[in-house]
């Protein structure tokens, strides 16, 4: 029996602001020690009341407009009840009815094809505390670190539009850059800022069989969900296969044993009992207000590739790799712009050199690393200042040293020598010198010039102009006797 797969994808990040959604508390930074980012309306005291982070809001909007969502001129914040350790008031602050934006979609790239998966709702809500499971000579207990809670939390419900482990994982880092590009999230998974639950379930492809929807959480990187939902995929086909019966619940991905887990049955939404928040009116987004945001939205990903290859002409390949991340996409344009338009050399500069240096940075973020540099260095060769061998020399140690490539060219002495009159003299040199070489070449083996470039380049300190010196001694092998 043939199965389908059934995916839907629910992600909660976490929106960069300052302060907290309902407080003006500092949203805490990941490594601060443990509850000293909490005021009184993270802790839930008797007697506080929320205010509406306008931020928040903004950025969840810009999401919504991002995905192609329609953005409801009313919108409201209701109380989702519910009773776990990690939530402080016994209730959190989300939206059920009128979330900030609703019925849009996700276009993205998979396997070589175009993909589109409905967005159904983007709402915002607050984060909740975060519990630390511990076990020492005292037992096992679980700790409550309340820096968390409060945080201006969107969540991100796509339709079950995704049929394999493979798409969700695509789908994933798709939402992730488009959040990252129009500054909505961090969108870094090792902080907890891009959490993932996956709905899935299966159906046989005569309709005969229908699978309930479990629910799976605890995955802490894309490679984990994906691994997660395959391992559902099997579970629950072969259950299905053996007639065995499965439950709609909540299962938790176990990283060291690549399983998932029972942790509970799922709830359902008459479970929290949902009400509108008393203490915050309605909210109205203004026609003006949505123009507002959409004006000063950044150029999203799937468009800056798209330019890239129209006013750059880039490859796709070259433009999928320098949009990937804003912040390259950035630096990439201002030393095309700096080197004089030299859009090509910079794309090879910057996914060859500056890629590398990242790499051994710990990655791009951790460069400092200026545009003028990379673009001076490229204006150098253009110009026939240095040759390419040189100016990598010259970059590397620009880039540690601070200085600037032309400074370092000048106190080093590396400036190329294209005087014919040394070429001249060295390029006979070479050839009196290395016979064996002269007679390949003579005997028809072309190929053996290059052997004898190499010793000129050599005795010129590698700084001799390589198409003078290939000239020179062309010239010379094809006029002796």
């Amino acid at each position: 029996m043939e199965f389908q797969t059934i995916i839907g994808l629910e992600v909660h990040a976490q929106v960069l602001t300052n302060s907290k959604m309902f407080s003006a508390c500092p949203v805490p930074s990941p490594d601060a020690p443990p509850n000293t980012t909490v005021d009184p309306v993270s802790l839930g005291l008797p007697g506080t009341l929320p205010t509406v982070n306008r931020a928040a809001v903004e950025k969840t909007i810009m999401t919504g407009l991002a995905l192609g969502c329609e953005i409801p001129r009313y919108t409201r914040f209701d109380r989702k009840n519910y009773m776990y350790p990690d939530l402080m008031k016994g209730y959190q602050i989300s939206q059920y009815e009128l979330p900030l934006a609703i019925n849009g979609v996700l276009e993205f790239e998979h396997e070589g094809e175009r993909r589109q998966v409905g967005i159904t709702r983007v709402h915002l809500e607050e984060d909740t505390a975060r519990l630390a499971h511990v076990s020492d000579g005292n037992g096992s207990y679980s700790l409550v670190d309340v820096n968390r809670a409060g945080v201006p939390l969107m969540e991100i419900v796509s339709e079950p539009d995704i049929t394999s482990p493979a798409e969700a994982r695509s789908y994933l880092i798709a939402l992730r850059q488009i959040l990252r590009y129009i500054g909505a999230s961090t969108g870094n998974m090792d902080e907890g800022a891009f959490r993932v639950d996956a709905n899935i379930s299966q159906r046989s492809t005569d309709g005969s069989i229908i699978g309930p929807k479990v629910e799976v959480k605890n995955m802490n990187s894309f490679r984990s969900v994906e691994r997660a939902l395959e391992y559902e995929v099997e579970r629950q086909r072969k259950a299905l296969l053996n007639g065995e019966t499965l439950v709609q619940e909540t299962r938790g991905w176990v990283e060291d044993q690549q399983i998932t887990v029972s942790q509970r049955t799922k709830e359902f939404a008459e479970d929290y009992r949902y009400f509108p928040e008393p203490d915050l009116p309605p909210l109205e987004v203004t026609e003006s207000w949505v123009t507002e945001i959409r004006t000063g939205m950044a150029e999203l990903p799937a468009a800056r590739l798209e330019r890239f290859e129209r006013e750059y002409g880039l490859s796709r390949a070259d433009a999928a790799i320098l949009t990937e991340e804003s912040e390259v996409a950035d630096f990439y344009e201002e030393v095309t712009r700096l080197s004089g338009g030299e859009a090509g050399e910079a794309a090879k500069w910057v996914t060859g050199e500056v890629f590398a240096l990242a790499r051994g940075a710990g990655g791009f973020a951790a460069l400092n690393l200026q545009p003028e540099t990379v673009a001076e260095v490229i204006r150098l060769v253009g110009d026939g200042t240095i040759t390419l061998r040189t100016a990598k020399e010259v970059f590397a140690e620009a880039a540690t040293s601070g200085q600037s490539p032309a400074e370092i060219v000048e106190a080093r002495g590396l400036a190329q020598i294209s005087d014919a009159g040394l070429i001249q003299q060295v390029a006979a040199e070479v050839v009196a010198d290395n016979p064996d070489a002269v007679a390949d070449y003579k005997a028809g083996r072309k190929q053996a010039i290059g052997f004898l470039i190499g010793q000129a380049m050599r005795r010129l300190r590698g700084a001799g102009n390589p198409d003078i010196v290939r000239a020179e001694l062309t010239r010379i092998l094809e006029n002796e006797d």
